[in-house]
């Protein structure tokens, strides 16, 4: 992709690299499906990072302006599928 991901100047390297893993498997539940419980790790680990719900909104939204995918959308929709393995989300 040609974008840049949202991240803190606050996080160290390893938070960094965790926070785009996440936005990874955002982008990998837009263009190919992705398992939940994959998708589901990575939220947990982007959440001890991001504990706070208005810092997760705003990284969300920015996030979503420059790939067009929501992760907030792709959570909602895992967390609702309680008896699937994976998660698909329609195209942008």
């Amino acid at each position: 992709m040609e974008y840049q991901y949202p991240f803190s100047l606050d996080w160290t390297t390893e938070e960094i690299v965790d926070v785009v893993h996440f936005f990874h498997a955002i982008e990998k539940a837009y263009e190919t499906g992705i398992e939940k419980s994959e998708l589901m790790n990575r939220y947990r680990r982007f959440k001890e990072i991001v504990p706070s719900k208005a810092e997760e909104k705003r990284i969300d939204k920015e996030f979503e302006e420059v790939s067009g995918y929501s992760s907030y959308k792709t959570i909602k929709k895992a967390k609702e599928a309680e008896n699937q393995m994976m998660i698909q989300m329609g195209s942008r």
